[in-house]
């Protein structure tokens, strides 16, 4: 059971950034005027201005309204729109435009497709590469329903890195991920690596759901089992009053000890850390891996 009372934010919350916020309103512009989408905004990511001070962010495809209500999650649920057939086109315009070399694309769950938008995440890996000869593009997507044909859609667009979040430990799936199921999204992941094994797989999850030790450690071994390459580890803070109430703030020193264990099943990156996200400093992860 969640426990609902609110939990005090620690002082380790507060981060101070050295901002430019030219880049900030440029981003800004940019995405508005493309009609573009970014998860840093949708999900009220803590890093935004970060990100977009130094030009960067992750673009969110398919619009800004989810097919599923996760009880984490800050995205608007509801009816999506039609697809935009410009966005893949307007995605690499602003990347080449931000100066990009990394991209990461993600995307609201799209259940209401028959592809589950895998496709589109394909159309728009091409055009990437057309105008970026040298980008490395990342896929964060969701399940596409545990389809293995639309999996292969979207893996044979030559994405560099496939990720997959797990979010949390398989017992709160039925709490708080009613629609997604633990073992398809353990074989998102383990299938990738089937299809394409050249292709590096990443999942993140988040600490402060209510899990146990031992629930995260089954996690870092299912991880592992499906050979998962990128481990992403982070603080859950809750986007607003009607989401999952914060069960637990994780100090630094914990989410240190539990990189370790995460680092004992030789992955080949883990970050851990309060203030990490799935797509947070993705490049550097990538380029240290690489080199």
């Amino acid at each position: 059971m969640a426990d609902n009372k609110l939990v005090s934010k620690p002082e380790w919350l507060k981060k101070k950034i050295c901002l430019n916020s030219s880049n900030i309103n440029d981003v800004k512009s940019l995405l508005i005027g493309l009609n573009l989408h970014t998860v840093c905004q949708s999900a009220k990511c803590p890093n935004i201005f970060e990100c977009f001070s130094r030009k960067t962010a992750t673009f969110m495809l398919m619009g800004n309204i989810c097919t599923r209500n996760c009880a984490f999650c800050g995205i608007e649920k509801g009816k999506p729109l039609l697809l935009d057939n410009k966005e893949p086109e307007n995605t690499a315009k602003a990347a080449l435009n931000m100066g990009l070399d990394y991209v990461v694309l993600t995307s609201v769950t799209r259940d209401d497709l028959e592809d589950g938008g895998a496709k589109h995440f394909g159309r728009t890996v091409r055009e990437i590469k057309k105008v970026m000869l040298e980008s490395r593009v990342e896929c964060l997507i969701p399940d596409l329903k545990g389809s293995l044909k639309n999996l292969e859609i979207l893996l044979y667009s030559g994405p560099d890195v496939l990720n997959h979040n797990m979010e949390t430990v398989e017992r709160n799936y039925r709490l708080i991920r009613k629609s997604a199921d633990y073992k398809r999204s353990i074989n998102i992941l383990k299938n990738s690596k089937i299809i394409i094994p050249d292709i590096l797989t990443k999942s993140g999850f988040m600490l402060g759901l209510g899990e146990g030790r031992e629930e995260i450690y089954q996690l870092l071994f299912d991880l592992k089992n499906a050979d998962c390459d990128i481990i992403t580890i982070g603080q859950y803070l809750s986007p607003g009053p009607k989401n999952f109430p914060v069960q637990k703030y994780y100090s630094p020193e914990e989410f240190e000890e539990i990189k370790r264990e995460a680092e004992n099943f030789n992955f080949k990156s883990v970050i851990s850390g309060v203030f990490v996200r799935s797509s947070y400093n993705a490049a550097k992860v990538f380029s240290e891996i690489k080199r």
